[in-house]
C-alpha cells in the first residue's frame, strides 16, 4: 500500500515515489461475490494488505433495507440491503416551512452531503431548484441555518484533532451528470462562502482538506481550491480528463474517481487503457494525482481483477 508520506507528497506536489491508490468495495459487492472476491483481493496485498476473515453480510446504517430518519427529519429509503439509501421524505417541502425550521440539537459531524445535499434533502430537488431560480428570502435563511449547524460541528470537531497536519475528509455531491444544478455564478453567491467558512478553520489550524464531490463540477474546482480544498475527488465521466487536467494539473491534487460507469460493461483491456490514459493525462513526477476505484456488485469479477492489476501497474508510471 502506498505510504502515508506519498499521499502528502502527491498532495503537495513534492515528488512522491508512486501514485497513491485505493479501492472501495461496496457492501453489495461483498454480499454477492463473497469468497470469490476475497480470493481476488488476497492476490493484491499491495492494495489490500493482509486481510483476515470477513463477515460478508455485516452491513449497517443506511445500507440496511428499510426507512431511516436522520437528525434533520429527512427520511432515507432503502429497498435493498447492501446498497445506499436515498432521501424520499423532505421535511421542508413548503417554502414557508423554512421559517419554522430549527437545527438539530444532536451533533452528527459531517456526513456525506453536509451542505448542498443537505439543502436538497430538506427541500427536495425540484423545490430547491425553484428556490435558486427565484432567490426568495427563505433560500438565504435555509442556507444560513445549515451553515450555522455545520460551523457548530467545526467548533466541536476541530479542537478534538490531536495530531498536526491531518487530512480531513468531507463529501458533498455538487454536480449532476452534465452540469452543475445551478449556474456557477449562483453557486459562488450562495454556496462558495459556506465551504470557505467551513474549511478555512481547518486550514488555519494547519490541516488539509480532502473533498469528495460527484457530478459535473470542473468549472468550480478552482473555487473549491480557493475555499481551502487541497485534494478534490471528482468523477471521470461527468467531467472529462481534459477538463480536469486544464483546471487541476499542477494546481490542486486530484483523487481521481475512475469510471464506475465503465467498469460493469467493458473488457479488462479497456480497463487497463482507461487507467493508463488517466495517469498519462493527470500524472506527473511532481505529484498531484491519487487514484480511487469503487467496486459495486455490477462489476464482473474479471473486471475487479483487471482494476486491481491496472492500479498496481500504473501507480509508478508518470508522464
Amino acid at each position: 500500500m502506498p505510504s502515508l508520506d506519498d499521499r502528502y507528497r502527491a498532495m503537495l506536489f513534492e515528488t512522491p515515489e508512486c501514485i497513491p491508490v485505493s479501492v472501495g468495495i461496496l457492501p453489495a459487492a461483498w454480499m454477492k461475490y463473497r469468497e470469490e472476491l476475497e480470493a481476488i483481493t488476497a492476490r493484491h496485498p499491495a492494495l489490500f494488505g493482509q486481510s483476515g476473515s470477513r463477515d460478508f453480510d455485516a452491513v449497517g446504517g443506511t445500507y440496511v433495507a428499510g426507512d431511516h430518519v436522520d437528525a434533520w427529519g429527512c427520511v432515507w429509503q432503502n429497498i435493498r440491503t447492501g446498497c445506499e439509501s436515498i432521501v424520499t421524505g423532505h421535511p421542508v417541502a413548503r417554502r414557508e416551512d423554512v421559517r419554522s425550521l430549527h437545527m438539530p440539537t444532536t451533533d452528527i459531524g459531517f456526513p456525506h452531503g453536509f451542505m448542498y445535499l443537505r439543502l436538497q434533502d430538506l427541500r427536495g430537488f425540484e423545490e430547491l431548484m425553484v428556490d435558486f431560480a427565484e432567490e426568495p428570502e427563505e433560500l438565504g435563511m435555509l442556507v444560513d441555518l445549515v451553515l450555522q449547524y455545520n460551523l457548530r460541528q467545526v467548533a466541536r470537531h476541530l479542537p478534538a484533532i490531536q495530531a498536526e497536519g491531518q487530512i480531513i475528509g468531507f463529501g458533498d455531491d455538487l454536480g449532476m451528470q452534465l452540469s452543475l444544478p445551478m449556474s456557477p455564478a449562483k453557486w459562488r453567491k450562495y454556496l462558495k462562502p459556506c465551504f470557505e467558512a467551513i474549511y478555512r478553520p481547518y486550514r488555519d489550524a494547519g490541516h488539509y482538506v480532502y473533498m469528495h464531490t460527484d457530478g459535473h463540477i470542473w468549472e468550480i474546482i478552482p473555487d473549491l481550491a480557493e475555499c481551502g480544498v487541497n485534494v478534490v475527488n471528482p468523477q471521470v465521466r461527468a467531467n472529462g480528463l481534459d477538463n480536469l487536467a486544464r483546471v487541476c494539473k499542477g494546481k490542486v491534487c486530484v483523487s481521481l474517481d475512475l469510471d464506475r460507469q465503465l467498469f460493469p460493461f467493458c473488457t479488462p483491456a479497456e480497463i487497463d487503457a482507461h487507467v493508463r490514459e488517466s495517469v498519462k493525462t493527470l500524472g506527473s513526477k511532481q505529484g498531484g494525482l491519487w487514484l480511487v476505484a469503487e467496486i459495486g456488485d455490477d462489476v464482473p469479477l474479471e473486471n475487479c481483477e483487471a482494476i486491481f492489476t491496472a492500479l498496481e501497474r500504473y501507480r509508478g508510471y508518470f508522464s
